[in-house]
């Protein structure tokens, strides 16, 4: 009687293994998400005082970007590349403002200026960092949700840039915090959308940094 045959089982090669267990990307160090930060109510009443804003085209040296803009407390002006003055807190962002600051464990009055970005169908926004004059950035987005997309350097080959990437869905009512290298060293985009969407951008600012007075040109980033 012939004895069994028996089959050798190779050993799966480390790639084989990484692509079975593959983990999604990790967020970037100091990137904090907190989901449904705001009521359904809360939201529809912010969306409706947004509405009624003076929002106008982002302007970038005289390009007119499909996003619209306004900003409170300060701005930063691209024709002085630097941080002015700008309206103050509308009183509805105020308790906004307190509530996020408790989210994220920060004094409230460190929150000092506020971007509010209008993405209407078709409006996202390119890969950049906020400017250096920013510390912290903390964003509440309104209506519907994005892809926040990440990268940041990771070498060439082939003589070309490589990118280590990441992403994450940031939904309606939810609240986000960039600190740390994912503030300074990891740039973020988001893509083109097909309905509208607010996001409500609560910034620090350095502490050496000077404001000027408002020349009435530029704009926010």
């Amino acid at each position: 009687m012939n004895a069994p045959s028996r089959r050798r089982i190779r050993p799966s090669s480390p790639a084989a293994q990484a692509d079975l267990f593959a983990a999604p990307p990790r967020l970037p160090e100091g990137f904090r998400y907190h989901a449904e930060v705001l009521s359904v109510e809360e939201e529809e009443t912010l969306a409706g005082e947004l509405g009624a804003l003076p929002f106008k085209p982002f302007d970038f040296q005289g390009y007119l970007a499909n996003r619209q803009v306004v900003s409170f407390g300060y701005r930063y002006d691209y024709g002085t590349r630097a941080v002015v003055e700008a309206a103050p807190f509308p009183a509805f962002l105020v308790p906004l403002r307190r509530k996020i600051a408790a989210v994220f464990g920060r004094p409230e009055e460190a929150f000092r200026q506020v971007l509010i970005n209008e993405y209407r169908p078709g409006a996202g926004i390119g890969w950049h960092r906020d400017k250096a004059q920013f510390d912290e950035v903390t964003a509440v987005s309104l209506l519907a949700p994005c892809n926040l997309r990440f990268r940041r350097k990771a070498g060439a080959a082939s003589g070309r840039q490589t990118w280590e990437r990441a992403s994450l869905t940031v939904a309606p009512r939810s609240a986000y915090l960039l600190s740390g290298p994912a503030r300074t060293i990891w740039e973020h985009s988001i893509p083109a959308l097909d309905r509208l969407r607010y996001s409500i951008t609560l910034r620090t600012l350095v502490a050496k940094v000077g404001v000027e007075a408002p020349s009435g040109a530029g704009a926010d980033l």
